[in-house]
């Protein structure tokens, strides 16, 4: 498996890989909602805006994360980020994470628009398994997850310490490459709307 980085476009948005210039609109999309960053294991919020974003740009730099900013193409807004974490090139899996939307795209689209992106561009690139990893506090999330198609798995215990110091257990969730033509069916029958 190799993932190349690169742009994704399903038309409504579209997946741009980081880059330095796009700090300033990475902020203005991410730099809210504080209420949502409370059950992530980082904020990018007010004061960890910077040390969010210099820890995205360097991992995505060194590549050991392919992170995107999440574009509307009707207005060329960045309204969010996603990205590809534990790349495990041997074992053909990759996680996809480090998810935030802004709140005026959460309830649309745009969601299952990127994650299709996200998935079709991992299962093309050789992945045999995608997972998601999510606080167990964060019920939207979940909620977002199962509805894409994936399996949950079940639950890590005290598996991250996240950054107001709480001691989360995780949900696991996971699609394989065989599941993936069924999955992408639902999710591409679920984009195109009734």
């Amino acid at each position: 498996m190799q993932i190349p980085v690169t742009a994704l476009d399903s038309g409504p948005i579209r997946l741009e890989p980081l880059n330095p210039e796009m700090k300033a609109s990475m902020r203005l999309a991410l730099d809210c909602d504080p209420e949502a960053w409370s059950v992530m294991s980082v904020t990018a919020h007010g004061d960890g805006f910077e040390p969010f974003w210099d820890q995205m740009l360097a991992e995505h730099q060194s590549g050991t994360r392919i992170a995107y900013a999440i574009v509307r193409t009707a207005d060329d807004r960045i309204v969010g980020t996603s990205s590809f974490l534990d790349i495990r090139v041997k074992d053909c899996a990759v996680e996809i994470g480090a998810t935030f939307l802004h709140p005026d795209v959460r309830a649309g689209l745009t969601n299952p628009q990127a994650k299709y992106l996200m998935l079709d561009h991992a299962f093309k690139s050789g992945a045999i398994r995608v997972g998601f990893t999510v606080d167990r506090r964060n019920l939207r999330s979940q909620a977002a997850v199962g509805k894409l198609g994936a399996v949950r798995e079940g639950v890590l215990r005290q598996h991250k310490i996240t950054w107001t110091g709480y001691v989360r257990d995780s949900v696991v969730f996971s699609i394989l490459d065989k599941e993936w033509p069924q999955v992408r069916g639902q999710l591409l029958a679920r984009i195109a709307g009734p």
